[in-house]
């Protein structure tokens, strides 16, 4: 049966492989942007009555993460105005380990409206698709936590798993966590990343409070300075997060996405390989 879903978020990492899936399916699709008309946006209120009308579902992720302040009252807002407009299902992506996130987590699963919460734990598109990006094509990347083992998952797994929740009632009222099939560092990470594209790529284990002033030094956005502190803080190396789930494979089927296959992919694409200019 065909739904239409409004995707927040529908041009983000996750977001954007939802509709394409979504699509594929025909289903009616309204990407949540301020770019779309109607357009949404989270710090613009006025439009997210437009932008959820007549939609049966929605996918719903936050800019920057659950866990930064304003997160859970604009959950709280938005929830409110689905229910007005007789939206019929949402599906939270969130943070797994992250305390904050499940405050918003609870808005949804007390809501009245049929819903799934998807966790999350980091993901392998970090590396190719977000802040670790550039300093791959730099050949040079300074990181802390250098042993936390984390089970990076593929952001083509959580669309999948989101785009089933969406439009298949036997996932209501399930809290999906989703990883990848193994741990890795993120030593182990840069090698295979080396590995795939023929580079040198140097590794460097950093301090938390070296790594922050060296992002405030680059001019990075002080609130974004803020969530990687938290991040690498409370989330990387959280006792919650060294647990491996076999949840895509519940709802997908299949055995999740390894790195490996996600390295060998993005290293055809040629974006490792890009120049940077310093």
């Amino acid at each position: 049966m065909r739904k239409n879903v409004l995707v927040i978020g529908g041009t983000g990492k996750t977001g954007k492989r939802v509709v394409e899936v979504l699509n594929q399916r025909g289903h009616n699709v309204r990407i949540g942007s301020r770019s779309q008309n109607p357009a949404f946006d989270w710090d613009s209120q006025e439009t997210w009555s437009s932008a959820l009308e007549g939609m049966d579902a929605v996918y719903i992720t936050y800019q920057p993460d659950l866990a930064v302040p304003g997160a859970l009252e604009a959950i709280e807002g938005l929830t409110k105005e689905a229910i007005r407009q007789k939206v019929k299902k949402l599906v939270l992506l969130s943070g797994k380990g992250e305390r904050e996130a499940e405050l918003s987590e609870q808005v949804v699963i007390n809501s009245g409206l049929d819903y799934t919460i998807v966790r999350a734990s980091w993901f392998n598109q970090n590396f190719s698709e977000s802040f670790f990006l550039e300093p791959i094509q730099q050949g040079f990347v300074a990181l802390p936590k250098a042993n936390a083992q984390v089970p990076y998952v593929d952001a083509n797994d959580i669309a999948a798993v989101a785009a089933e929740a969406l439009t298949n009632d036997e996932h209501n009222g399930e809290i999906y966590e989703l990883t990848g099939p193994r741990f890795l560092t993120f030593a182990e990470i840069m090698k295979e990343i080396a590995q795939a594209t023929g580079r040198e790529i140097a590794f460097t284990p950093i301090a938390l409070p070296a790594y922050t002033k060296m992002l405030r030094e680059q001019g990075v956005p002080e609130d974004y300075v803020w969530l990687i502190d938290y991040l690498f803080t409370e989330v990387l190396d959280n006792p919650n997060n060294q647990v491996i789930t076999e949840d895509v494979e519940k709802v997908l089927g299949r055995k999740p996405i390894d790195f490996s296959d996600y390295v060998k992919e993005t290293a055809a694409t040629g974006v490792w390989s890009q120049t940077v200019t310093i």
